[in-house]
């Protein structure tokens, strides 16, 4: 009987934690939400950014072959 008293009074120390640990671990959590919040804006605008930059080699595009067309050139294929 000792001996189980003995086990579960260590088990009930082990178990127990330090609340600045806590309090630690649940700041760096907030700093981990935060964190990956402000790369999901950054991600945003960089494909915003992509997506505008796509806009802008297809107009390009569009342009250079009909420049070609006009002038009578042949364009490469791809």
């Amino acid at each position: 009987m000792r001996p189980l008293i003995v086990l579960l009074a260590a088990l009930f120390v082990c178990s127990c934690r330090d609340p600045r640990a806590e309090a630690n671990i649940a700041e760096a959590m907030v700093q981990v939400g935060t964190e990956i919040s402000a790369m999901r804006q950054d991600y945003a605008l960089l494909q915003n950014q992509v997506d505008s930059l796509r806009g802008v080699v297809a107009r390009q595009d569009t342009v250079i072959t009909r420049l070609a067309t006009l002038a009578n050139m042949t364009l490469p294929s791809r």
